[in-house]
């Protein structure tokens, strides 16, 4: 690969690779959400289980934290050998490849899990080299360009969700839904045979640790995951702010419905062509791009929690206009093979473009709301979990979406989405200044409070698991919302046993995150039982961390007037 240029060694070329790597990211996200969407809806598979899929696919993308730790410690032989990181972009690009390659030998919608699960194998390689770009994009970009670099990588990012999904729609009309995803594996194959192949890291950044058995390798990645969330948990409840911000984020950060699969089902619903929500992708987009410099100029200029209150209410009107459009054209339920009035077509044109307007000033302002309440010596390891709980709450609203349009139909989804989207502005007044003496006292008050509420949340299990069927329809949300819990809880437990040295609190948080197996474990001999001693056992242990005094927690330190440097998330 002598004769292609390694694009690290200068500035123009660093921008350029890190623009095209974060394109092969954007790609198959681009993919799933926009022409994965709209395939299985033409091919009549419901709302429900294309929620429930695409919130699968973007699972992997919540817990990049997790994978830092590996990437930094666990070297690739010869993989490596260029450059630690290097070579696990080189991998994981690779593996998003082959992955893609097979999507074609499955049928659907008759195998629809197994192509499901292909997806999430693939998002979980595209998770691990975004984090592998970004520690790269860290060691390898000089002060004064990274600000320019990151840009050019969310510039890049959103260019290759307009190429995998409306690029994708457009090319339905002559290559079919099959030979797409042959399409994506060679956009993908390209960037890293011109790109990654030819890369050399620079020597000091590419200086390898001392080789070491993969044993004591596979270690040190756990002890690094072990200060992580000790990191993580002082730092988020050493200060009302950085506590505001977890709540926040682990919240909808607005409607999200025009944004996600419902948008793409409702679509095909209404009877739009792939040429035409080919087009509706593209006007989005660019929308988007523009609003979300707009949003980074206004919101630095004006109170940025004030600003993103103004940006979370007006997205959701957009949803609520086109809530009620539906409701007057009487388009209540998921119907496909019918096409729609003009009127109302019109309307989920001026609606979509409105949102994603809407949406590009949140964006714009969001990631530098988060950095404002970071405690800058903890930075990294706080505004990656900022991020993963984004990507956590765009999961699960995609599962509780299309589960909702089923049993309520579009209108009062749509109304529910928006009020729901409302609901985070509540934390944003905590997200203030600093407050004088919020230190260790409070910190271990905020652990107790904590312990103490998803300690009830877990026993509230019990009722719902042997009465939530005369919920109705609101069972399978209540399932959701208890997944959630479950993860909250475990993630919780995980800390406070890293931080108190105590193993019984890891296997309950393990125990907790089977949970999600939980229909596969009420098949089981004594699976019942099982499915309430977890969560009462989980329950108990949180309960008692409730009583706990938390003396290792230290006081929070200062948090600067100054942002913290934006590196790319």
């Amino acid at each position: 690969m002598g004769f292609l240029p390694n694009l690290l060694v200068g500035r123009h070329g660093r921008a350029a690779a890190f623009f095209l790597l974060y394109l092969t990211e954007g790609i198959p996200q681009g993919f799933a959400t926009g022409m994965v969407a709209t395939h299985l809806r033409r091919l009549g598979v419901g709302p429900a289980e294309i929620g429930a899929t695409l919130g699968l696919i973007m699972l992997p993308w919540a817990f990049k934290w997790a994978y830092g730790p590996l990437i930094d410690v666990l070297g690739l032989g010869r993989i490596g050998r260029h450059g630690r990181r290097r070579g696990w972009i080189l991998l994981t690009q690779s593996m998003m490849v082959l992955t893609l390659l097979v999507l074609p030998l499955l049928e659907l919608p008759a195998q629809l899990g197994l192509f499901g699960a292909l997806l999430l194998v693939h998002n979980l390689f595209g998770a691990m080299q975004d984090v592998a770009v970004d520690g790269l994009a860290c060691n390898s970009l000089k002060e004064n360009e990274r600000a320019f670099a990151s840009g050019l990588m969310f510039a890049g990012q959103h260019m290759g969700m307009l190429v995998g999904g409306s690029g994708a729609l457009f090319l339905s009309a002559w290559l079919g839904f099959q030979p797409l995803a042959l399409f994506i594996a060679l956009a993908i194959a390209l960037v890293t045979w011109l790109v990654v192949l030819p890369m050399r890291e620079d020597e000091a950044t590419a200086a390898q640790a001392p080789a070491e058995p993969r044993a004591s390798a596979i270690a040190s990645a756990g002890r690094e995951i072990r200060r992580f969330a000790i990191e993580a948990f002082g730092a988020f409840l050493g200060s009302r702010r950085a506590f505001g911000g977890l709540l926040f984020g682990l919240l909808p950060i607005a409607a999200m419905s025009l944004s996600l699969s419902l948008q793409s089902m409702l679509a095909v619903d209404l009877g739009l062509s792939n040429q035409d929500v080919a087009w509706l992708g593209t006007a989005s987009a660019l929308l988007t791009a523009i609003s979300c410099v707009l949003g980074g100029l206004l919101s630095d200029r004006i109170d940025r929690r004030r600003a993103l209150a103004v940006y979370i209410v007006l997205i959701s009107l957009p949803v609520l206009y086109l809530a009620s459009a539906l409701q007057q054209h009487g388009w209540l339920m998921p119907s496909s093979g019918k096409q729609a009035a003009a009127g109302l077509i019109q309307a989920f044109w001026i609606a979509t473009l409105a949102y994603h307007l809407a949406n590009g000033l949140i964006y714009g302002a969001r990631a530098a709301l988060f950095m404002d309440v970071t405690r800058p010596a903890v930075a990294a390891t706080q505004f990656a979990v900022f991020m993963a709980l984004t990507n956590l709450s765009i999961a699960y609203s995609s599962v509780w979406q299309g589960i909702a349009v089923e049993q309520w139909g579009y209108p009062k989804t749509l109304l529910v989405d928006a009020l729901f989207g409302l609901s985070s502005i509540v934390f944003l007044p905590m997200m203030g200044r600093q407050l004088a003496g919020d230190g260790e006292a409070l910190a271990g008050r905020r652990a107790r409070q904590l312990a103490l509420v998803l300690g009830l949340l877990c026993w509230a299990w019990l009722p719902f698991h042997h009465y939530g069927a005369q919920l109705g329809a609101g069972q399978k949300i209540g399932q959701l919302l208890f997944s959630v819990i479950f993860v909250a809880a475990a993630l919780f437990l995980l800390a406070a046993g890293a931080l108190l040295a105590r193993r019984a609190l890891a296997l309950a948080a393990l125990a907790l995150l089977l949970m999600h197996g939980r229909q596969q474990i009420e098949a089981l001999a004594g699976g019942p039982l099982l499915l309430d001693l977890v969560p009462l056992a989980g329950g108990l242990l949180l309960l008692l961390l409730a009583r706990q005094r938390w003396s290792a927690l230290e006081p929070a330190a200062p948090i600067s007037s100054q942002p913290i440097e934006a590196v790319p998330a």
